[in-house]
């Protein structure tokens, strides 16, 4: 999202002899293709042949340090999330979040409640909290 609006900006300032409209989605769309398309054409095209790639020890040595590599930046940013999320000023705690935090860890890893309905109903109990409270 965040390369679509940039894209959609730079299309906004920079029209040429376009509408400004008009380029920005066109620049919106086109950052959109070239972020992605090389992805999916990576998976679709490439996918079905991983699985016969296993036996190469440093093929399968390099997949499993970029699995390592993409661990480590989901990691990094749910850390960063949390942090945001939990001290959105920096310094003072924001209560709501920690229990709604809290409460989804325990009902995900006790309960074992799905991903999907606790997702929904943090965002029900944040929409709720904040629009009616």
């Amino acid at each position: 999202m965040v390369l679509q609006f940039v894209g959609f900006m730079g299309g906004w300032s920079q029209p040429g002899g376009s509408p400004p409209l008009i380029a920005a989605t066109l620049g919106a769309l086109l950052t959109i293709w070239v972020t992605f398309m090389p992805c999916f054409l990576w998976v679709f095209l490439g996918g079905p042949h991983i699985e016969q790639l296993r036996g190469n020890v440093k093929l399968a040595t390099a997949l499993s340090a970029i699995t390592a590599a993409i661990v480590g930046v989901i990691l990094n940013l749910a850390v960063w999330f949390g942090l945001h999320a939990l001290f959105p000023s920096g310094k003072t705690v924001d209560w709501f979040a920690a229990v709604v935090s809290l409460v989804a860890f325990i009902g995900l890893i006790k309960w074992k409640w799905g991903v999907i309905p606790v997702v929904l109903g943090a965002a029900i109990a944040g929409l709720i909290f904040k629009c009616f409270l």
